[in-house]
């Protein structure tokens, strides 16, 4: 035995039991996430029950079993429950009945022994709304301009008939409203602000103002005739609407400009439910968010987050390889140097919020209200610079990052053989020759791996983000197909604040759930995405400097 632990083994062991232990875990996260988030898609049956109340009234009740749990007996009966004798615990289902706007809550808890009847109709159907989430009912019949046009066989085809009609509509005005109003509108205020420099200026220039004048005028006979086609599709799309009976009975008319989708789940085969899964999961990363960010879509998180990464990679990998650089191979080593790699390694370990204290302070405050006062006075009081925003946020976080970066490098410095440094001087290069056609092509795969540790990180921060640039709702996304096309001085999304936001600001908790595990699982891929980007790029540069290095 004594052998046995002299000869290390059992600490072999244990270390490979603790990796294995940390894979299992991690492993089972992701799948947590995975199905929890994922089966948010999945078209689930919707039932028709009758239940008894708490106050003893029967009622019919339409919707999904969301999840279901043990409580004890005893805690319902506290509350005024009339149960049947039984056991020491009860299950109670989470039933989301839907109708919003109509029963004032999405969700309802239903105890299982009051439950008399369970029917899954093949005619009952679900709506997708806009507005105030899902809908549960009957269809009666479909409207066109107060005139019912389809009732009993048919309506059920010409609904999809017209709810395709209305979308299609809807996706007009949509990018009539962002992309040509938007644009006009743009560039109005850019027209406002020369005008407001010129002014400033103090200088006449008749010719000048003639010009905006011209532009002005331009740009708002465009506008009318925008907004006249606008006004037109906006009268065509109100023209349709549906009628339903919802589980008290009541028949509501719901206008199909306010509808994504209507499907009847419980007569869907595998295959339609397929293809409805999917469509889903397109839509959820690829549209924009609603209803509180609790329904829809999250490209626009997806986008920011992104765009953050790769512009804080693009500015924390060239600073922190020359400072690496300089500390390894220009610096004379000694106290001052030892001392500032130790302040490097300990600006690792600072509390990620006390770099967006300072993002804010330094970045935002100070730097962006000068170059405010500076460059874009016209622009004042409105700040442009002066305010949070993704170029700052990146800043912020490729400061936080920087660290990682200079370590790798210098490690990766460090490992090239002196040999191969003298062998460069001997045949004649410069010593910045041979730092760059040699040194730094050699520890190319060392700042990739700084650069992955530091996309790993900054990807999923979330507490500075709230300081420097990250916001709720975006109104636009940073890059357009405005000049200057990216715009830095903007606000913008992110998937980590988005979790945050969702999960714990939402007013309806128990809707944006599945969008959290599934947002997260999202997050997850992007940053595996990214590493293993990275990680190619790495692996493909050490087997190029493989032989140099032996």
């Amino acid at each position: 035995m004594k052998a046995w632990f002299k000869s290390g083994a059992p600490w072999v062991w244990l270390t490979a039991g603790a990796v294995s232990i940390s894979i299992i875990m991690v492993v089972g996260l992701l799948l947590l996430i995975a199905v929890k988030g994922l089966e948010h898609f999945w078209p689930a049956q919707v039932a028709e029950i009758y239940y008894t109340q708490q106050d003893g009234e029967r009622v019919r009740l339409m919707g999904e079993v969301v999840s279901q749990e043990r409580v004890p007996r005893q805690r319902l009966l506290d509350r005024g429950y009339t149960l049947p004798e039984g056991s020491a615990s009860v299950t109670r289902s989470l039933f989301k009945v839907g109708n919003r706007d109509f029963f004032g809550a999405d969700f309802l808890w239903v105890v299982t022994p009051l439950i008399h009847d369970t029917y899954y109709p093949k005619e009952l159907m679900v709506i997708e709304r806009r507005e105030w989430g899902d809908f549960y009912g009957y269809l009666k019949s479909v409207k066109e301009q107060d005139r019912v046009v389809a009732v009993g066989k048919n309506t059920w085809r010409v609904l999809q008939q017209r709810m395709a009609r209305a979308n299609e509509l809807y996706a007009r005005i949509k990018a009539i409203e962002e992309d040509d109003i938007g644009a006009i509108n743009y560039k109005l205020e850019q027209l406002r602000l020369r005008r407001r420099a010129l002014e400033l200026e103090g200088e006449p220039a008749p010719q000048a103002y003639a010009e905006i004048e011209v532009r002005e005028a331009e740009l708002q006979r465009n506008y009318a005739t925008i907004q006249k086609e606008l006004n037109e599709l906006y009268q065509q799309i109100r023209r349709d609407s549906l009628t339903a009976e919802m589980a008290d009975g009541q028949v509501v008319e719901i206008p199909l400009e306010k509808v994504v989708r209507a499907y009847r789940p419980n007569g869907m085969g595998i295959g339609e439910k397929s293809r409805f899964y999917v469509t889903k999961l397109i839509e959820f990363v690829t549209e924009d968010p609603r209803e509180a960010n609790t329904e829809g879509g999250i490209f626009p998180a997806i986008f920011g987050t992104v765009m953050m990464v790769l512009i804080m990679s693009v500015i924390v990998t060239p600073f922190g390889v020359v400072a690496a650089v300089y500390l390894r191979e220009y610096a004379q080593q000694g106290l001052l140097i030892r001392i500032i790699r130790i302040a490097v390694n300990n600006l690792a370990g600072v509390p990620s919020i006390v770099y967006g204290v300072f993002g804010l302070g330094f970045f935002v405050y100070f730097l962006g209200g000068n170059v405010d006062r500076w460059f874009f006075p016209e622009a004042l009081p409105a700040p442009t610079f002066g305010t949070p925003g993704l170029l700052w946020a990146s800043l912020t976080l490729a400061i936080l990052t920087m660290p990682v970066v200079i370590v790798a490098t210098e490690e990766g410095l460090s490992r090239i053989p002196r040999s191969i440094r003298e062998g460069s001087l001997a045949l004649g290069a410069t010593r910045a020759e041979t730092l760059w056609r040699t040194v730094l092509p050699m520890a190319v795969p060392a700042m990739m791996t700084g650069l992955i540790l530091a996309v790993a990180r900054a990807a999923g921060e979330v507490a500075p983000l709230m300081m420097v640039g990250v916001v709720k709702l975006a109104p636009s996304l940073p890059l357009d197909g405005n000049f200057p096309f990216l715009h830095l001085d903007r606000k913008f999304m992110h998937l980590g604040f988005h979790i945050y936001d969702v999960g714990f600001q939402s007013p309806n908790v128990e809707a944006a759930r599945p969008l959290v595990y599934a947002t997260a699982l999202l997050l997850v891929l992007i940053i595996v995405a990214l590493n293993l980007a990275a990680i190619m790029i790495r692996n493909r540069l050490r087997e190029k400097y493989r032989a140099a290095e032996t």
